[in-house]
């Protein structure tokens, strides 16, 4: 078990083997995504609370709610929550079955100020197999695809609510596509990129129920 900041002088966290492990897109997107307004948060393949973490370290009023189809993940979830004198609503469940999520069926629809995920990147079956099943599931959309999350997040945002997330810079056409066609219109973007100017992974977050206008913010130089 290792445990440590997410961020200088941040919330404590703790990694447990059978969790995938915190990344650096996850720190980049709990730093973007916009908190203005926002009272209730959802957190779509919350793993072990990182995002969820970093939401409440810079507003801790929230009230945050989380999900993900590991057991383990969401009692990581909810024992970071707890060494931080937070609360995360943790539920395991399949993100694809939404309407199912929570325990009532569409209590919770139209309910969030933010969704935020961190999903897996690659289609499933495509390129290099991950080692292990936890690995395999935070790669691969296995039993839920781009599209589906897109409506999942659609599901929970309140009209004018935001859904933020990250992805890999090539598949931000299809994001676009799917965010669009779920209700949710794309209103900023912003790419991470190495120091010679290669985007690592795009930033975008969404409106239910917005016109359309993509506001393009600077980049981020990630460190060497």
């Amino acid at each position: 078990m290792d445990c440590g900041e997410l961020y200088a002088g941040g919330p404590k966290y703790v990694h447990e083997p059978g969790v995938f492990p915190l990344g650096s897109d996850s720190v980049w997107l709990g730093g973007f995504a916009g908190l203005s307004g926002v009272r209730t948060v959802c957190d779509l393949g919350c793993g072990g609370g990182a995002l969820s973490l970093m939401l409440l370290g810079r507003k801790p009023e929230l009230k945050v709610w989380a999900a993900d189809i590991s057991e383990k993940a969401v009692e990581l979830a909810r024992k970071n929550a707890a060494l931080n004198g937070f609360e995360i609503n943790a539920v395991c469940g399949d993100i694809a079955n939404y309407r199912e999520l929570f325990g009532e069926r569409g209590g919770l629809a139209g309910r969030f100020d933010l969704v935020i995920s961190n999903p897996p990147y690659f289609r499933a079956g495509s390129g290099k197999r991950a080692a292990g099943p936890e690995r395999a599931a935070a790669r691969e959309e296995g039993g839920c695809t781009l599209d589906e999350l897109c409506r999942a997040a659609a599901f929970f945002c309140r009209w004018g609510g935001r859904f933020a997330l990250v992805h890999r810079p090539e598949r931000l056409s299809e994001l676009c596509c799917a965010m669009t066609a779920a209700g949710l219109e794309p209103k900023r973007l912003r790419f991470v990129q190495r120091p010679d100017g290669a985007p690592i992974v795009a930033l975008l977050e969404g409106r239910r129920g917005a016109g359309p206008g993509l506001a393009v913010e600077p980049p981020l130089t990630a460190p060497q």
